[in-house]
């Protein structure tokens, strides 16, 4: 059921914050770090309590918000394929004027370089992370180490010193700036803000760098490992963790601090009684959890995969709701708000149901993973209760596998140049995706073969299956007994209806 079309808002700001883990909000019950700016807008806001990734990492989980189509099953990483339209396009269609501002790296690289081009108008601020901005370093700037990471932000940072001059602070201000200055003059309007905090580096002024962890000396350590089992393998000690995952924390509280200044701007705005904004995540980030760190392979745990939702709704009083919901609900919730829609095959369900109250649930399951990797299914036993998370590893050797897409980009890593994502060979084919005609290239790997590094590593874990309402920990691993069967069945059917390719069956040892 969606609301009348008079019922709808106007205008939606959506802010995505990068890496935002859902168990350190004080809205969502963390008293670890401050965030009272996220907390305010959470008082007046929907907070959906069973909100899940989709595809992952960062650019899959892009798809899955501009584009309303999951990714991870098809392809590892890459731009808006030629079959597939974007939120941006549909919206054009129907008067609806879209506003991106960023520092997002990802978005403006190989592999991601055309999700910005349907917006209206688009704002970069440089320097981020893999941002090529600068060629040579301030050489007043005194690095950290590094953990083995190798980006141009070392390269960019001597460049800017105050806390405004940070890219986080830079992205809140001109997005403010354009509530107030250029939004009055749209009917409709979709802002769309990618912001790149709280992901790593987690580099910041004081006081955040000392707010958390006041008696660390030396250079601060704000660039974390990717390693399971980190502190068990000596990749860092005791010490060194509580250091970084106190530079999160700044970081978080920091990007908290100027998303209270956006704030303030939307709700002095003569729109804002017709605003809706929402806040959400691509992903969480690994802060010593299970003696975990960063995004490494490994079936995605809750601090990962269990993301935090806020939306204030216009005429929607604050609440809660408990329903199974994932990212690519939301681009369904923007086409629902502006009447828009789009050709190609989507995964999404609108959310304005939930909000309006005229629904207690939009999913009866949902997907997630990384190409390559575990595929996840969860599920929903009762309304408003917790979920079974089924992660189903490869039966043997992770083969066969095969990539579908005709935008054969990756993601470039600039301390390894040389890495690339494998070309098509002469076993490629041309296949289709569901819901178009359009040809695609399909490219079968095996093992032995040059992979997508994703489908690299092992699968130490193997398959696992949780009862989150019972064991939110997820320590008891429930894939041998019944509610582990019936995961595995179940998950093979939801592969068949949303048309897998047939290898990921195979792989995972369901054909």
């Amino acid at each position: 059921m969606a609301l009348p079309e008079t019922s709808h808002p106007r205008h939606v700001v959506v802010v995505l914050l990068d890496s935002l883990n859902r168990h350190l909000l004080g809205s969502y019950g963390s008293s670890e770090f401050d965030t009272p700016n996220l907390d305010r807008f959470a008082t007046n806001a929907v907070r959906f309590e069973q909100h899940y990734t989709g595809s992952l990492p960062c650019m899959p989980a892009r798809h899955d918000l501009l584009v309303g189509a999951l990714d991870f099953l098809w392809r590892p990483w890459g731009s808006i394929e030629i079959w597939e339209e974007p939120i941006t396009a549909a919206l054009r269609q129907v008067g609806v004027t879209t506003k991106l501002v960023t520092d997002h790296p990802h978005l403006f690289e190989t592999g991601g370089e055309n999700y910005h081009c349907d917006f209206a108008a688009w704002d970069y601020q440089r320097g981020h992370e893999s941002d090529p901005w600068r060629t040579r370093p301030d050489p007043s700037w005194i690095g950290a180490p590094k953990f083995g990471r190798n980006l141009p932000y070392d390269t960019n940072r001597g460049w800017w010193g105050a806390e405004a001059e940070f890219p986080g602070p830079r992205v809140m201000s001109e997005a403010a700036r354009w509530i107030r200055d250029e939004a009055p003059a749209h009917d409709r309007f979709l802002l769309f803000i990618d912001e790149f905090d709280p992901h790593e580096p987690f580099d910041t002024p004081e006081p955040y760098a000392s707010m958390y962890d006041p008696d660390w000396e030396g250079p601060h350590l704000y660039w974390p490992p990717y390693a399971v089992d980190a502190q068990a393998n000596g990749v860092l000690d005791a010490r060194e963790a509580r250091q970084i995952r106190a530079q999160y924390g700044g970081k978080l509280t920091m990007i908290d601090t100027w998303f209270g200044h956006l704030l303030d701007a939307i709700d002095a705005s003569p729109m804002a009684n017709d605003t809706a904004v929402i806040v959400c995540t691509d992903h969480g980030h690994y802060l010593g959890e299970k003696d975990t760190w960063g995004k490494p392979r490994s079936p995605v745990f809750d601090p990962l995969g269990h993301t935090p939702l806020l939306i204030r709704w216009p005429g929607v009083d604050a609440g809660v709701r408990g329903a199974l919901t994932t990212n690519v609900d939301l681009c369904a919730t923007l086409l629902d708000v502006f009447g828009a829609s789009v050709e190609h095959r989507v995964h999404g369900n609108s959310l304005v149901p939930l909000l309006a109250g005229g629904a207690s649930t939009v999913r009866e399951w949902a997907l997630s993973g990384v190409w390559g990797r575990e595929v996840h299914l969860l599920t929903q036993p009762r309304a408003g209760s917790g979920v079974v998370k089924f992660a189903c590893a490869p039966d043997g050797d992770n083969e066969p596998l095969v990539m579908l897409s005709n935008r054969w980009s990756t993601m470039p890593i600039p301390g390894v140049p040389q890495l690339r994502l494998p070309r098509p060979d002469d076993r490629a084919t041309l296949g289709t995706m569901p819901g178009t005609t359009v040809p695609v290239i399909r490219q079968p790997f095996r093992s032995g073969d040059l992979l997508p590094f994703w489908g690299y590593g092992d699968f130490a874990h193997g398959s696992v299956c949780f009862d989150l309402d019972d064991d939110p920990g997820e320590d008891r691993n429930r894939v041998d007994d019944a509610l582990g069967r019936q995961h595995r069945s179940l998950l093979a059917d939801v592969l068949r209806e949303v048309e897998a390719p047939p290898e990921q069956l195979e792989r995972l040892g369901m054909a």
